[in-house]
């Protein structure tokens, strides 16, 4: 059975047919995330806190323990979630969602019940689904365990998920845009290269997205090539990323991290949790730190979302710093809660916390 294309579930804007930014997520992903005590978390394979691959055995093992596991949360927080994920659509969904920007995802989707769930999912945070093809067979899922400190363990299962190919990707599923929203990863490389290079015959911007310091430490070739080559516009890193990125050299700090990325991107941001982040444009550095004081429930989509906001302003035409404050806003707001996308409640704190940082609040919260 051949791919098909998902029709639009949502009106056009007027005036608008394009959307100002893709993301590019090459296999649809269901999450299911839940909050569990160490016990499980010992008792899984690989690195506590990281993302590793498992087979579907692996998987569903994992999510058969998770109800023996789940720790207690406040009443008006969700034990368990089954949602829509992936960094790229994480990002996207935000931006569409709290910032109002239209924004498609480019992938592929599984004909079976996940798939269905994606959809619907990512459909009303009115993201637009007309170059997610849809394929016959599974949809990909992740286990993301979260820790009693808010840290997440991610194990995603995409060995046997439809994908979209590097054959399949067209100028068409980038024309008229402003970004392009990747994330790096060894198993889509022929894809990554060739989005980039429709993306630059488009003249669309490349944001990417380090993926996490599992891929950076095992395929740092690969990604070094990648940006040496000048073609990612924007980097986002997280604190792990940046000291595997600069392991073996003299410095392996988030500053050095950064200087290395800016010296090969156009803009490039190091986020550092609770502190915040960094970011560099040319010859610019600036510091944001994080705001409100919540303790965080669950790190799940907290780059993510920060890269939502940081994309809005890079799409508003904002300073490098207001980029930033859009950011840790964002990033803030979906940790309150578990699982990458936002709830309602959280939007509005952002929206408050923007305010603060002196942001304009988008255009929606004024209809």
């Amino acid at each position: 059975m051949g791919a098909e294309e998902f029709p639009s579930l949502l009106p056009k804007k007027e005036g608008q047919t394009r959307p100002l930014v893709v993301g590019l997520q090459p296999s649809a992903l269901l999450d299911h995330v839940a909050r569990v005590d160490w016990d499980l978390l010992d008792s899984i394979p690989g690195d506590r806190g990281g993302s590793q691959q498992v087979q579907i055995a692996e998987l569903e093992y994992i999510l058969s323990e998770v109800n023996t596991h789940i720790l207690p949360l406040p009443e008006d927080v969700t034990s368990i979630r089954t949602i829509a994920g992936g960094s790229v659509a994480n990002t996207v969904r935000g931006l569409s969602a709290g910032f109002g920007i239209s924004c498609a995802i480019v992938g592929a989707c599984g004909d079976d019940e996940q798939g269905k769930l994606f959809v619907s999912n990512m459909s009303c945070n009115g993201v637009n689904l007309t170059r997610l093809r849809m394929k016959k067979g599974p949809t990909g899922q992740c286990a993301c365990l979260v820790d009693a400190l808010g840290n997440r363990t991610m194990r995603p299962c995409l060995s046997s998920a439809v994908r979209i190919q590097a054959d399949e990707l067209t100028r068409e599923d980038l024309r008229g845009s402003k970004w392009l929203v990747l994330r790096y990863g060894i198993f889509n490389l022929e894809l990554i290269h060739t989005a980039i290079r429709i993306a630059k015959l488009e003249g669309v911007l490349v944001s990417m997205d380090l993926a996490s310091f599992e891929m950076v430490r095992d395929y740092k070739a690969h990604l070094l090539h990648l940006l040496e080559n000048g073609m990612v516009d924007l980097c986002f890193a997280n604190e792990d990323e940046a000291r595997e990125l600069m392991r073996g050299k003299a410095q392996t700090d988030a500053e050095a991290a950064l200087n290395f990325l800016a010296a090969n991107c156009q803009w490039a941001v190091v986020t550092l949790g609770p502190k915040g982040c960094i970011a560099k444009h040319g010859k610019e550095v600036v510091r944001v730190g994080a705001v409100g004081e919540t303790q965080a429930t669950d790190a799940t989509g907290a780059g993510d979302l920060f890269a939502s906001g940081f994309l809005y302003g890079m799409v508003k035409g904002l300073s490098l710093e207001e980029c930033c404050k859009a950011g840790v806003c964002s990033g803030g707001s979906v940790i309150r809660d578990l699982g990458g996308e936002v709830r309602p409640e959280n939007w509005r704190w952002m929206f408050q916390q923007m305010h603060l940082q002196g942001l304009s609040v988008p255009d929606l919260m004024k209809n």
